[in-house]
């Protein structure tokens, strides 16, 4: 019986399937390759697993699908991310079962970022019905800053850190984000979201931040990030 050349050589092309002596003829073959040699792409954007499909949107059939994700969600996760995020969510449950009336998040930015990218972030939030605090609403003109950042901390069930190259500036200063920082990683309460910038510049700058893995906008939209989110802390009450 000829046997399929595919395990050594490959049938990355149509000649290559076409001259092995068990496939040639067209057609799948059992090592996963079509006749025109295509394969599935891992963690790029044009789809496969942990694929964004462009606009991160898309929900491709090898992608795992979080215990809390929505019933017919088409929000796809990479299997990174719901490692991650489990712990997140089992942090929700916790505080929304002992404490029901907290806000959802509490949005860590750099002061630099809150006309920009962390006003975006906040108004998807919103519009995807997740209680947000942000300091550019919920922080009132006489109120003593770190007075106000304190109560939000405690009134919200997990914290969103907005990593911008803004942030990675300010945190070496020991600003009022750092302090936010401290008291959201002694939990399990935190999302880091990397924006225009990388992890591993943020590993230089904050290698405790940087271990717990998030979200990326390289990876997803905006949107997207805030459409997980909005599931991530969504529980029925």
């Amino acid at each position: 019986m000829a046997r399929c050349t595919a395990p050594t050589y490959g049938h990355r092309t149509a000649s290559g399937r076409a001259d092995c002596p068990a496939c040639g003829g067209g057609g799948y073959n059992r090592y996963g390759g079509y006749g025109s040699g295509s394969y599935p792409s891992y963690g790029s954007s044009g789809g496969g697993y942990g694929s964004s499909g462009g606009s991160g949107s898309g929900r491709s059939s090898g992608s795992p699908r979080p215990r809390w994700s929505r019933p017919g969600s088409s929000v796809s996760y990479t299997s990174d991310q719901v490692q991650s995020l489990t712990p997140i969510r089992e942090a929700v449950e916790a505080r929304a079962a002992a404490q029901p009336d907290l806000r959802d998040v509490f949005l860590c930015h750099a002061w630099d970022d809150r006309q920009g990218p962390a006003k975006e972030l906040h108004d998807l939030l919103e519009a995807a019905g997740v209680k947000v605090w942000f300091s550019e609403k919920d922080l009132g003109l006489g109120v003593p800053m770190m007075r106000a950042i304190d109560k939000g901390l405690a009134n919200s069930r997990i914290g969103l850190v907005l990593v911008t190259p803004a942030l990675l500036n300010r945190l070496p200063k020991e600003g009022v984000a750092d302090k936010e920082l401290s008291a959201l990683l002694a939990g399990n309460r935190l999302v880091p979201i990397v924006h225009n910038t990388t992890y591993v510049a943020l590993r230089d700058i904050s290698p405790m931040l940087a271990s717990r893995t998030g979200l990326d906008t390289t990876e997803d939209s905006m949107a997207v990030v805030a459409a997980k989110i909005a599931e991530l802390v969504a529980v029925a009450l």
